[in-house]
C-alpha cells in the first residue's frame, strides 16, 4: 500500500511538471532542451554497449593462441545464442532483431512510439551476442536504443507525434555518434537513413543530439579515431581511374551482400521451431568463424590491422598461420571472408542472436578494398597503389552502397579514421557504389522489409503522408447493407431511411456480392408493379475495384485513380467491412499533411 501511495504521488508531481511545462515553454522550445538531454542518455548508452562488448569479448578471447587454431571457437557462438534467446524469451518477451527497420516501422506505422524495454534490450542482447563472437554490429542495437530513449522522453512529456518522430531520429543520431565519435555522420545517417524530413525543425535538435552523443564519447574515451589510421601514402589524381573501378566493384560487393542477406533470412524464415534455428545457425556461425577468426564480432581488429598494414595477421589463430607469407594466399583468405561474411551475419541473427549490419558492411567494404589494391600491386602490371587507403575507400563504399547513404558512408568513414585528405576519392567511391546498387534495388537493405508492404515513410512528402494515413480510419461502416433475394419494395424502404446513394449487397456469411447505386434504379423504384417482381439479385452490380484491409494507402490511391471511382467498398478476404470515399481521403490528407509540414 505504501509503495502504491508514493508512486501516486510521484506520477502526480511529475503530471504538475508536465502541466507546467506546456502551459509556459512552447513545445518547439522545448524539443531543444529535449534533444540536449536525449544526446547526453544516448550517448552514455553508446558507451555502455562498447564497454560491455570489449569486457566479454577480452574475457573471452584474451589468452587465444595466434600461432594455431582454437578449437574455443566453436563452442562461444552457441553459447551467447543460448543466452541471449532465454534473455528475449523470459525477460524481454518480444521481437527485438532488425533494430533499424524497427525503428522506421515505429516512424511510419505507430507515431513514433516506442516501448520502454526497447531503452535496455538491445543493449543487453546484442553485447552479449557480440561478445561471444556473433558476426554482427553494434550500431543497429545501439539506433534502436537511442530510438527508444528518444521516443519514451518525448512520451513522457506528451510531446505530439510530430517532435516524437525527431526525438526518434534525435535519439538514433546521438547513438551513432556516440558509438562512432562521428558527429556530422550520426546527423546524415538519420536523414539518409531513417529519412527523416530535412527541414529547419529537424536539423538543429539532430545537430545538437549529436554533438553531444559525440562529445560524450570524446569526454569518457579520449580524441583518438575509432580506427587508427596514418595516411603514408599521399593519394595522387593519376589513381582516380582505379577509384572509380573500385567504386563500381563495391556497388556488387553490396549487392551480394544484400541479396545474399535477404536470401539467407528467408531460408531461416522457414525454420518454423525457433530451437532448430539455433543448431543449424549456431553450427554456421562457429564453423565459419573457425576458419575464418576475423569474423568473430565486430571485426574491427581485423580492420585495424588492414589499416596499419599489417597484412599477415588476417590468418592468425588458423591453421593457416604457416602460409601467412604466401601472397596469393592471403588473397583468397581474404577473398573468402569477403563471400562467408554475409552467411555468419545472417547465421547470427537468423539463430536468435542480435545485432546490426553496420559493422558487417564497413569490415566487407576494409576487406574490398583492400582485396582490389592488393591484386593489383601483385598483378605484375606496373600499377602501384596503396592498400590502407583503398580499404579506407571500400569501408565507405559498400556501407553507401548497403545502406544506400552515401554521405553518411563519406563523413562516417572520414570521421572515424581520421582520413580527411582521402575526401575526393571517398566521395568517388561512395557515390559509384550507391549509383552502381541503385540499378538493382532501389531500397537498402534496412527499407526493403517495409517497402515491399507498403508501410515505408520516405522523404518524398506526398508518399510520406500517404504512409502515416491508416485504412482502417478511413472506412464509412454508414451504408446500409441489402440481401440478393430482397425485393424492390424492400429496396426502396431502405432507401427511404437512408442518407446514402450506395449499398452493398452480402449474404448470409457477409460475403460482398456487389452494390446497389441509386442511380441505377431511379428509373424504376417508383414503379410498383415491379415492387414484387424485381430482386436486389437483378439490379445489383459489380463495383469497379475492391479494396482489401491490408493495401497500402499508396495502392488505394492508385485503385481511385485508375477506376475513377468516389466510392470503394473495403473488404476483408472478401467479408464486407465498409466503403472508403475519395472525399474522406482528401481530407485527411489535407490534415496529415499540414500536421506533418508544419515546421
Amino acid at each position: 500500500m505504501a509503495y502504491k501511495e508514493t508512486h501516486n504521488r510521484l506520477t502526480d508531481a511529475w503530471m504538475q511538471i508536465v502541466l507546467w511545462r506546456e502551459r509556459h515553454i512552447k513545445e518547439s522550445t522545448f524539443m531543444v532542451f529535449l534533444a540536449l538531454v536525449v544526446g547526453i542518455v544516448c550517448g552514455l548508452a553508446a558507451q555502455l554497449l562498447k564497454t560491455l562488448i570489449h569486457l566479454i569479448s577480452g574475457a573471452l578471447t584474451s589468452h587465444l593462441s595466434e600461432t594455431t587454431a582454437n578449437w574455443i571457437y566453436l563452442a562461444y557462438p552457441f553459447i551467447g545464442i543460448i543466452i541471449v534467446t532465454i534473455f528475449i524469451k523470459y525477460v524481454i518477451k518480444d521481437n527485438i532483431s532488425h533494430g533499424v527497420t524497427r525503428v522506421l516501422y515505429a516512424i511510419s506505422q505507430r507515431k513514433s512510439r516506442l516501448k520502454k524495454k526497447n531503452m535496455y534490450a538491445s543493449l543487453v542482447a546484442s553485447s552479449i551476442t557480440i561478445g561471444f563472437g556473433g558476426s554482427v554490429g553494434a550500431e543497429g542495437p545501439i539506433v534502436f536504443t537511442g530510438a527508444a530513449i528518444g521516443s519514451n522522453i518525448g512520451q513522457a512529456f506528451r510531446m505530439s507525434p510530430k517532435i516524437l518522430m525527431i526525438l526518434v531520429g534525435c535519439g538514433a543520431a546521438a547513438g551513432i555518434a556516440g558509438i562512432f565519435r562521428a558527429p556530422i555522420a550520426g546527423m546524415l545517417f538519420t536523414l539518409e537513413v531513417l529519412m527523416i524530413d530535412f527541414t529547419g525543425a529537424t536539423v538543429m535538435p539532430l545537430l545538437i543530439s549529436s554533438i553531444t552523443g559525440a562529445t560524450v564519447a570524446y569526454i569518457l574515451e579520449g580524441y583518438n579515431a575509432e580506427f587508427f589510421f596514418s595516411q603514408s601514402e599521399p593519394f595522387y589524381t593519376s589513381k582516380i581511374p582505379y577509384t572509380i573501378l573500385l567504386g563500381i566493384v563495391c556497388g556488387f560487393v553490396s549487392l551480394y551482400f544484400t541479396r545474399m542477406m535477404f536470401a539467407m533470412e528467408g531460408l531461416f524464415g522457414k525454420i518454423k521451431h525457433p530451437y532448430l534455428k539455433i543448431p543449424v545457425g549456431g553450427f554456421i556461425l562457429a564453423a565459419l568463424i573457425f576458419l575464418f577468426p576475423p569474423l568473430y564480432g565486430e571485426g574491427y581488429g581485423a580492420i585495424n590491422n588492414l589499416l596499419e598494414g599489417n597484412n599477415a595477421s588476417i590468418v592468425d589463430g588458423t591453421f593457416f598461420y604457416v602460409d601467412r607469407n604466401s601472397i596469393w594466399f592471403i588473397a583468397i583468405y581474404i577473398g573468402a571472408i569477403i563471400l562467408t561474411k554475409v552467411f555468419a551475419t545472417s547465421a547470427t541473427n537468423g539463430a536468435g542472436g542480435v545485432g546490426g549490419t553496420f559493422a558487417p558492411s564497413l569490415f566487407v567494404g576494409a576487406m574490398t578494398g583492400f582485396l582490389f589494391a592488393y591484386c593489383l600491386n601483385n598483378l605484375d602490371l606496373g600499377i602501384d597503389v596503396s592498400n590502407k587507403n583503398f580499404a579506407l575507400m571500400g569501408m565507405a563504399g559498400v556501407m553507401s552502397g548497403v545502406m544506400h547513404a552515401p554521405l553518411m558512408a563519406i563523413f562516417l568513414t572520414a570521421e572515424m579514421t581520421g582520413g580527411y585528405n582521402l575526401f575526393l576519392p571517398l566521395l568517388i567511391v561512395s557515390t559509384l557504389s550507391y549509383m552502381t546498387i541503385k540499378i538493382f534495388e532501389p531500397y537498402s537493405i534496412y527499407s526493403m522489409r517495409l517497402a515491399k508492404k507498403g508501410e515505408l515513410m520516405t522523404n518524398e512528402k506526398d508518399q510520406a503522408v500517404l504512409t502515416l494515413m491508416k485504412i482502417d480510419n478511413l472506412i464509412e461502416k454508414d451504408c446500409t447493407p441489402v440481401k440478393p433475394e430482397m425485393t424492390l419494395k424492400d429496396m426502396v424502404t431502405i432507401i427511404s431511411q437512408s442518407s446514402r446513394n450506395i449499398f452493398p449487397v452480402i449474404d448470409d456469411d457477409n460475403n460482398l456480392k456487389g452494390i446497389v447505386l441509386l442511380d441505377d434504379i431511379r428509373n424504376i423504384m417508383f414503379r410498383s408493379d415491379l415492387y414484387r417482381k424485381m430482386t436486389v439479385s437483378r439490379f445489383m452490380s459489380m463495383p469497379p475495384a475492391k479494396i482489401e484491409m491490408q493495401d497500402s494507402m499508396d495502392k488505394v490511391m492508385k485503385t481511385f485513380d485508375k477506376t475513377n471511382a468516389w466510392n470503394l467498398p473495403v473488404v476483408n478476404h472478401g467479408k464486407y467491412v465498409g466503403f472508403v470515399s475519395k472525399s474522406k481521403i482528401f481530407n485527411s490528407y489535407r490534415r496529415v499533411l499540414r500536421h506533418y509540414s508544419d515546421d
